[in-house]
């Protein structure tokens, strides 16, 4: 795997790359010392996976990461950074890990082992190898100007309303601009689809309730229902009978 380092302390580079090529199946391929020079670089020399430095003069690291997201054959981004406060900007980005300096070699080794995976970015880009990257264990969404980060595990359902996906969970709401056909082939088995509009965690499913408009489905610790459509009701049953 080719890889290539940003950060725009040399000595950074240099450690990050004596411990790359001691490793068997990746390469050190190019350095760049801001996220201008990365993003030239990472087309040129053709780059699997870049480990980055976020904070850096000019086009910091996080800005990087979304244009390296738009190119034909977006790399694989790895975080490396002295601060902890940018985390979740990272997951913002897509970004395969992030690794608080000084990194360490196992650190490093198991975040290379996670980026020769699909990225979300790669995945986006073609949607036929959807099925082999791993579903997010956390929503990230942008709140009052703040980001937010959701664990899958605590979100009852993804509901679509034209071009957002209202996103409700333990502790509320937020909305997020993915579709929800994407999320259901992302979370197959996790969450199933009750209408055109609605996906549910099972985990949550209690049961059935019928209504003037139809059969509504009920979730653990709402009061709220969901209308269940004449195409998914069969499957919604079963679920039910093996409750």
């Amino acid at each position: 795997m080719k890889v290539l380092i940003v950060d725009d302390e040399k000595p950074a580079r240099d450690r990050l790359a004596r411990m790359i090529n001691e490793l068997a199946d990746f390469e050190v391929v190019g350095q760049a010392q801001n996220g201008r020079e990365a993003i030239e670089l990472a087309a040129s020399c053709e780059a699997d996976i870049v480990l980055m430095d976020i904070r850096m003069p000019g086009l910091d690291g996080l800005q990087a990461a979304q244009h390296l997201a738009e190119i034909e054959h977006p790399p694989a981004v790895i975080f490396t950074t002295a601060y902890a406060d940018h985390a979740l900007e990272a997951f913002e980005t897509h970004a395969v890990d992030y690794l608080l300096k000084p990194v360490k070699s196992v650190r490093l080794q198991k975040a290379l082992a996670a980026a020769q995976k699909p990225t979300r970015a790669q995945v986006e880009q073609n949607s036929e190898v959807l099925s082999s990257i791993e579903a997010r264990e956390h929503i990230c969404a942008r709140v009052r100007g703040n980001l937010e980060l959701v664990k899958i595990a605590d979100i009852y359902y993804f509901q679509a309303d034209h071009k957002y996906v209202t996103v409700r969970h333990r502790n509320g709401q937020i909305l997020i601009e993915e579709p929800l056909i994407k999320l259901e082939k992302e979370f197959e088995g996790r969450f199933i689809r009750i209408h055109r509009n609605a996906l549910v965690n099972r985990d949550f499913i209690a049961g059935m309730r019928a209504q003037d408009d139809g059969q509504h489905l009920r979730l653990k610790d709402l009061d709220e229902t969901l209308e269940i459509s004449r195409r998914h009701l069969s499957a919604i049953r079963k679920i039910i009978k093996n409750l």
